[in-house]
């Protein structure tokens, strides 16, 4: 029992490590970033980076009419975060700020859009971003490159 033990306690300061842990990190940022590129690209004119469809702009005058912004406004400022968040979690900078900045968007989503949406949607998302913000990008991001920089 006490080898099996012993075995078991071996496993878990491996799997626990710094470089284990941060390509978990990589992943999770890959995995949230995902979501809301995918989401941001549904919303622009095909073979363009930015160029919102007029569907996008009706559907925040209606489906998404409770986010208390004007439409045009909210249409433009998602999209941007929905496509410089995942790219700043991707290359893994800010990653701190993004992933709060994907809470806060998610929690809009949540209270003004989609409020029977928690499970398992939205909280699989914030669990994913509040990771990130606790645990930052992790040794494979700028940020860590950036922070060895100043060190």
């Amino acid at each position: 029992m006490a080898a099996s033990l012993n075995r078991y306690d071996a496993a878990t300061r491996r799997l626990s490590g710094r470089v284990s842990e941060s390509l978990l990190l990589a992943f999770v940022r890959v995995v949230l970033g995902g979501i809301f590129w995918r989401s941001g690209q549904t919303k622009v004119a095909e073979g363009t980076w930015f160029q919102l469809t007029d569907s996008t702009y009706e559907l925040f005058r209606t489906e998404y009419a409770g986010v208390p912004l004007p439409a045009e406004l909210a249409a433009v400022v998602a999209n941007g975060a929905e496509h410089i968040l995942p790219a700043l979690l991707l290359i893994g900078l800010f990653t701190r700020g993004a992933a709060l900045a994907l809470v806060g968007m998610t929690l809009t989503i949540q209270f003004f859009v989609y409020p029977d949406a928690w499970w398992p949607e939205h909280s699989l998302w914030t669990a994913l971003a509040l990771v990130l913000v606790l645990r930052g990008g992790g040794r494979f991001s700028l940020d860590a490159l950036l922070s060895r920089g100043r060190a």
